[in-house]
């Protein structure tokens, strides 16, 4: 009689061929294959399918928008309903078809849950259980068992796929099933010979039917039954959807010949032209087809103007809230799938890999080797605890035996094997430690390569981005570096590790403990994974609703930060308040409903895995009880099963990590897809060195918005070293001009020339280094004062900026304060008046010394007595150059070579001071308006002052109200809104509570209180 560790290895290694007949060795086979080539056939399947159907869709809309780095960036595309058209590879199918697809596929399944009763039934009612036990296996074979079981399972992914895929079955389905069927025609050939030759029965059943000479008994006619009703359910299947498939290449020859011979289907009373050619239904982007432009928005961040548009380049429809169409923020998850993913997230790779330094990529050389030696550990220490439980117990029954314990007979050896290998194992390990530390600075070239890149983007773009956007959301996305930059080292040493644990598990449980236990492994972790990824896509809209809470929680905080002034100005600390408790809530209902799905699905997680390790256990618990296993393989086996816990929880960790990531990533793909509008043509060249500051605008016109132009056919020049003046109502083009100036637009018709120069044949760069601009609102960057006035010319002295603030009038000012010119201005310059901060960019644009000024109510902010002190240094300065000034105070620009009087973007009027006022037109209008004004708040005052001085006289009224009134009488006198109304402070700002007006208004009160106290 063969001892259990004979059987065991005949159990292990199974007959050779030569002892089985043909029939019976093909079936064998057959069935230890069937399931995996199944499973292995609809991965591959899935995988192909999803990467050609993702390239013919890029083979047809062609994404034109280059990202960093000149790679073109993947298209955008909403998630896609239900109504949507058919797909591309195979046909679609309505509700009846797909039911009977279900209907087909539910029979299949069945058959195999008939097939696992009877094989059970048969074995623990009709054989002797304690009988075949002894064998280590059922009655029916290792085989069989492994067929059935993992056939079982797979037919029920297939059966779920059907209803969980909404178009119903696809390519791949047709490709299972027609593998499938050839299976169960091999499997019901060989059984049926196999029967009939009766070796097949007794070698392996050991018992026949009872009959002699007919080894087809009852069980086996089941079977046959089973397999044959298999046979025509998944010949069913694969003829319903060839039929379809046939029936849509019909369809489609049908519809080339009605193109071939077109009839008349163009409307009479409808111009319009409709293109087709799209992909599922939309174009580039994911739009709606649709070729006309309706609202003159931007496009990927180009303006059409209204122009035609041809079928390459559809206008799409936008999204909701106005925003740019490469900038929406999707409410659902974009219907993706992982190849579309991949290729978008190729863009970010080349700041990733650190291409420049060889040292960093010996580092990642050596973690890839460090990974691929903590496999092997992996695969080592349940080894090792096998040795080591093995060793101890013949120790053990040595000890009990009467043998005395010492080194020779103790496992010291393999307890420090086993030790090293703990000491090596895990990421927190000896081998995990090093790879992250040589980790730590290619992770860090990759943060600041793909953060410097987006950072260098969203200053390339133009002013028209920079007047819609959203700081705080922008803010948002370019933070979304570091979650991508985490999200790819996560791939590359945790899930691509993983998948190799997997792997290697699965194979060592083959190798040694045969297919049963492999199909275990295979079978939960199969599901494990399925049911992580189900559950956490289901919950990919509650995410996205998550994130964007997130970013509307910190729009509003930056918001109500960044307006800290106009919050206190209104007394609207509660509102702010109460408008950002709101939104946290809104984030915190939302997070919660993704952590509570976070939580069942833990629960599901930890239930799948720990059935397929119970049931692993019991096999094996069962076989070490009849001797054909040793304590140690069961603790092999468990350990095994233990240490695959970590990694597929992580994979449920990852996956959500993977979606917030993706998002995240997203975000920032799609900041990427705004392109600047105004960039440099092929054929730009810089601007000469010797350029002469001549302006020429040739009948430029240009719109925001179609509906309504800024500028029509403006028309002008402006000699070199000569000051033109603009003048006109608010909103009368004047900005558009200066922006135009700088090149933050281009014009939609006409030319706007320097020295003879088309503006768009020129860099953009040299055009605005001969150009200076003193904005009416300054803003400053929170350093110190000899920072922000460098900033123009890092390379300038430092006496070339005290020369600079002397002309601007505001040198003797910085010398007062405490730390002088190293003193800090503040977030954006609030610590200084608006007077300060005006002739600081004054300064600025003076230190730079450019060939163009423009001016754009540079004075505003400040009293008259600096305002014609600057003045005169700027009519110094500029001599030689050209000034183009906007202004409010006609007074300001009496002496300029020409005044050009806009309205409603057009020139109404042009000419000089003089000229202008005998034409008695709309500028000698508006001079003697402000004349009027002027007038009028003169008599004001006087009267005002008049009555001050009796109330003193007459003690009338309190002390407080008497210092208060003259105080009031000396803030306007010093405010400088007359022309010609004289100060007594020397370069005091009112327009802002500045300390120099608080000075000069508290030095007036005293010497009221004193003559009063005289």
């Amino acid at each position: 009689m063969a001892s259990s560790d004979d059987m065991a290895a005949v159990l292990l290694r199974g007959k050779h061929r030569d002892d089985l007949p043909l029939a019976d060795y093909i079936l064998r086979k057959t069935q230890y294959l069937y399931a995996l080539i199944l499973l292995t056939a609809f991965i591959s399947g899935a995988a192909w399918y999803s990467v050609v159907n993702s390239k013919k869709q890029e083979d047809q809309v062609q994404s034109t928008i280059k990202g960093p780095g000149g790679k073109p960036l993947p298209i955008t595309k909403k998630k896609r309903s239900r109504a949507d058209g058919d797909r591309k590879i195979g046909p679609g199918f309505g509700r009846t078809a797909k039911n009977v697809f279900r209907y087909l596929a539910f029979i299949v399944f069945m058959t195999y849950v008939a097939s696992a009763g009877f094989m059970f039934y048969h074995a623990f009612w009709f054989e002797d259980p304690y009988h075949w036990s002894n064998e280590g296996l059922p009655w029916a074979g290792e085989w069989s068992v492994v067929h059935v079981t993992g056939t079982l399972f797979f037919y029920l992914y297939i059966l779920i796929s059907l209803f969980d895929w909404r178009k119903g079955p696809n390519i791949v389905h047709f490709i299972v099933w027609i593998l499938g069927f050839a299976g169960e025609v091999v499997m019901f050939s060989t059984t049926a010979v196999a029967a009939a030759d009766c070796h097949f029965f007794r070698s392996v059943r050991n018992k026949g039917s009872g009959k002699d000479g007919n080894c087809v008994d009852y069980w086996t006619k089941i079977d046959l039954v089973l397999y044959f009703i298999r046979i025509l359910h998944l010949l069913a299947l694969i003829g319903v959807f060839s039929l379809a498939w046939i029936r849509k290449a019909r369809g489609a020859d049908d519809k080339k010949i009605e193109e071939a011979h077109p009839a008349e289907s163009t409307p009479l009373l409808n111009g319009h032209r409709w293109s087709y050619d799209t992909a599922n239904g939309q174009l580039a982007n994911g739009q709606v087809p649709n070729s006309r432009e309706t609202n003159g928005r931007e496009v990927n961040g180009r303006r059409s103007r209204g122009r035609t548009i041809s079928n390459a380049h559809k206008t799409p429809s936008f999204p909701k809230k106005e925003e740019p169409a490469a900038f929406y923020r999707p409410e659902k998850l974009p219907h993706k799938t992982w190849w579309e993913y991949l290729k978008g997230y190729s863009l970010f790779f080349p700041y990733l890999w650190p291409k420049d330094s060889v040292k960093l990529q010996i580092n990642v050389l050596i973690c890839f080797i460090l990974v691929l030696l903590q496999r092997l550990v992996n695969v080592l220490v349940p080894l090792a605890v096998k040795q080591v439980v093995n060793s101890l117990e013949v120790v053990i029954k040595q000890v009990q035996a009467g043998e005395r314990l010492s080194m020779d007979n103790f496992p010291l050896k393999d307890f420090v094997n086993l030790g090293v290998l703990w000491i090596l194992q895990g990421q927190s390990g000896l081998l995990g430690s090093l790879r992250s530390i040589l980790w730590i600075p290619v992770s860090q070239y990759s943060y600041r390569g793909l953060t410097t890149a987006a950072f260098n983007h969203v200053h390339s773009l133009s002013l028209d981005f920079h007047l819609s956007k959203r700081t705080g959301e922008v803010l948002s996305a370019l933070n979304k570096g570091s979650s991508i930059n985490q999200f790819l080292e996560q791939v590359t040493f945790q899930v691509f590790p993983m998948l190799i644990d997997l792997f290697l598990s699965i194979s060592v449980f083959y190798t040694l403990y045969g297919p049963l236990y492999a199909e275990i492994n295979l079978v939960d972790t199969c599901w494990y994974l399925y049911m992580t990824i189900k559950m956490a896509s289901t919950r990919a809209d509650q995410r996205r609703e998550m994130t964007n809470a997130d970013r509307e929680e910190e729009a509003v905080k930056n918001d109500s930060i960044s307006s800290y002034e106009t919050v206190k100005y209104f007394n609207a600390e509660d509102f702010e308040s109460k408008r950002y408790q709101d939104k946290v809530a809104v984030f915190q209902g939302a997070e919660a409903k993704v952590q509570m799905g976070m939580m069942m699905m833990n629960i599901c997680q930890t239930v799948v895995f720990n059935l397929g390790r119970i049931i692993a256990a019991l096999v094996c618990g069962w076989q070490c009880a009849m001797g054909l296993r040793t304590t140690g393989d069961w603790f092999m086996v468990v350990s095994y099963l233990t240490q695959l816990q970590g990694p597929l929880n992580f994979f449920g960790t990852f996956y959500r990590t993977v979606q917030q990531a993706m998002i995240s990533g997203e975000r920032l793909l799609e900041l990427f897809k705004i392109q600047p509008t105004v960039v440099d043509t092929p054929h730009a060249v810089p601007l000469e060195k010797d350029f002469q500051g001549h302006v020429r605008w040739n009948n430029v016109s240009f719109a925001y918005d179609r509906r309504k132009p800024a500028l029509r056919n403006i028309s002008f020049e402006c000699l070199p070293g000569t000051t033109t003046a603009f003048v006109g109502e608010s909103g009368g083009g004047k900005s558009t001009l200066f922006r135009h100036m700088f090149r933050y637009y281009d014009c939609d018709e006409g030319s706007i020339e320097l020295d003879g120069r088309n503006v768009k044949d020129l860099t953009i760069n040299s055009v605005r280094e001969k150009i200076g601009v003193v904005p009416q609102d300054t803003t400053l960057f929170n350093e110190s004062l000899m920072f922000n006035l460098k900033y123009a010319r890092p390379s300038a002295t430092d006496e070339e900026v005290y020369a600079a603030c002397q002309a601007a009038s505001i040198h003797d000012r910085i010398l007062s304060f405490p730390d002088q010119y190293n003193t800090q201005v503040g977030e954006r310059g609030l610590r200084l008046s608006g007077g300060e901060k005006q002739r600081v960019a004054i300064a600025r644009t003076i230190l730079k010394d450019p060939r163009i000024i423009m001016l754009d109510e540079a004075t505003s902010a400040l009293d008259s007595h600096t305002e014609q002190e600057i003045q005169d240094n700027v009519w110094n300065i500029g001599q030689g150059r050209t000034l183009l000034i906007i202004a409010h105070r006609l007074s300001t620009i009496t002496h300029a070579d020409q005044i050009i009087v806009l309205s409603s973007g057009a020139i109404v009027e042009k000419g000089t001071h003089d000229e202008l006022l005998a034409a008695k037109g709309r500028y000698a209008s508006m001079w003697e308006k402000q004349i009027r004004a002027e007038r009028a708040l003169n008599v004001a005052l006087q009267a005002q002052l008049k009555a001050a001085r009796a109330l003193r006289k007459a003690k009338m009224g309190m002390k407080r109200n008497s210092e208060g009134a003259i105080a009031s009488y000396d803030d306007l006198e010093s405010s400088g809104s007359l022309s010609g109304t004289g100060s007594q402070g020397h370069g005091d700002d009112t327009h802002t509570s500045s300390s120099s007006s608080d000075a000069e208004s508290s030095h007036s009160g005293d010497h009221s209180s004193e003559r009063e106290r005289k």
